[in-house]
Order: C-alpha cells, then sequence, then structure tokens
C-alpha cells in the first residue's frame, strides 16, 4: 500500500543495527492536519536508512511510504500486532529534485543526443 504525505522534517535519528542482517533509521515527520500538528515517525529499512541524509530539520518533504504490519506474541502469551510506517522516497514538498550537490552536479553535467544518426532517414515501423 502507497501512500504519500507532506510536512516538515522535525527530528532525525541515527541508523540502528537491529540484528546482523537488518538495520533501520527513524525520523519525525510534523504534519499540519487541518490546524491540528500531528508528529508522525516513519522508518527507513536497510539501503533506504541514508536517504534522510539529504535533508535536515525544518525541510519541507513529501514522503512516500507504505503501512506495514503483523501479529506478535507478548513474553506472557497475549497476542498484539505491530504496525510500522516505512519511508521508502523522500523528495522537497515543491517537487524539485534534492540531493547532495556533487550528485546535481553530476546529474546536471550529463548529456545525451536524443538522434544520434542525424542525416539518415527517420522510418518507424507502424
Amino acid at each position: 500500500m502507497a501512500l504519500e504525505i507532506q510536512g516538515k522534517v522535525y527530528d532525525v535519528f541515527g541508523t540502528q543495527q537491529i540484528t546482523e542482517k537488518f538495520k533501520k533509521r527513524e525520523f519525525v515527520l510534523e504534519v499540519d492536519d487541518k490546524g491540528y500538528i500531528q508528529y508522525v515517525k516513519f522508518q527507513l529499512n536497510q539501503d533506504k536508512c541514508n536517504i534522510i541524509d539529504n535533508y535536515g530539520v525544518g525541510d519541507q518533504v513529501k514522503v512516500s511510504f507504505n503501512l506495514t504490519g503483523r501479529p506478535y506474541t507478548k513474553k506472557t502469551g497475549e497476542k498484539d500486532y505491530i504496525s510500522n510506517i516505512v519511508a521508502w522516497r523522500i523528495e522537497k514538498a515543491d517537487g524539485s529534485a534534492q540531493g547532495r550537490p556533487e550528485e546535481n552536479a553530476m546529474m546536471a553535467s550529463r548529456s545525451f543526443e536524443l538522434n544520434s544518426n542525424e542525416g539518415e532517414d527517420d522510418i518507424l515501423p507502424f
């Protein structure tokens, strides 16, 4: 289930190595819900842990995320449920590209030719 939300980066936490094969990082987004401010904690997993590094506290961002959940049995034997809000993409709220300065420069310097066979007839098979 892919969802999106916009808000302001409120807090960013360090990466946690949960197991040998699993790491996560959390951050909090401040969201204005029709005049009521909500503080929503998101989780980044594995290779996505560093995508929040491109943003700082106070930045307006759009976050793409999934809701996940699973059943859990407490030590007492009581059944419970765990829900997570797992972010997988973060971008500036205005839709412009955000990245490290060296990545932006590299992307801007890339160029390509749409028609490398100039002078030849453009023949489409349909």
